[in-house]
């Protein structure tokens, strides 16, 4: 029996390499990528089964790379693999279709159990999360909406800052200057409350944010 199709998506070389040698008598790694656009580019061609995703990556974060994938692959199965414990991002991970939601911190051993369990057309959660989860779910059982009081300018700042981009890089490509664009960051973390960088990044990733 053939077996099954593996792609790994993190932009940490070391990381690949492990996963690599982990999976290796288990799966066929079919390849791997680095950003998330290259995950788009890379996926369709390469055809996985399964595609191990971190959330946190350039250019396009893991999270909406691999919800676009799914639209273009509606059967290949994402397993997301993230430093993000926060059990709110898991359950929208989980609403999108993902087979899997797993800490990097987690043992080599759930990685290949979320594998098998995805070709069954099972999910599976980290039980850290898992636990976050339910209890997240049973003190908010309604989805919360917040509302996107935002510019379109002020949702392009936010989306490149999601996609890892420095003021200066964010600058350049919408032809303002770094001020203009520290500016931008300001107004919307206080439209939203938010306190830091990493909060503004995260609701990015909840709220899918993109550029029109």
């Amino acid at each position: 029996m053939p077996l099954p199709r593996v792609m790994l998506a993190d932009d940490h070389t070391i990381l690949v390499e492990a996963f690599r040698m982990l999976l290796q008598t288990h799966c066929e790694i079919v390849g791997s990528v680095s950003d998330g656009r290259a995950l788009l580019e890379s996926a369709p061609q390469l055809k996985p089964a399964v595609v191990i995703v971190d959330i946190g990556m350039p250019l396009m974060n893991g999270f909406e790379a691999g919800l676009r994938l799914k639209e273009l692959m509606p059967a290949v199965k994402l397993i997301f693999l993230t430093m993000n414990g926060d059990p709110e991002l898991a359950m929208e991970a989980m609403r999108s279709g993902a087979s899997g939601y797993l800490l990097k911190s987690s043992a080599g051993s759930e990685l290949i159990r979320a594998i098998e369990m995805a070709l069954k057309g099972k999910t599976y959660v980290t039980p850290q999360i898992a636990r976050g989860m339910e209890k997240a779910f049973i003190n908010n059982p309604v989805v919360k909406v917040r509302d996107k009081k935002l510019t379109p300018r002020q949702r392009e700042v936010v989306h490149l800052l999601a996609e890892g981009k420095s003021m200066k890089e964010i600058a350049s490509v919408l032809n303002v200057t770094p001020r203009t664009v520290a500016f931008h960051k300001y107004r919307v973390m206080e439209v939203l409350s938010l306190k830091t960088t990493a909060d503004l990044i995260q609701y990015a990733i909840k709220s899918r944010i993109l550029i029109p």
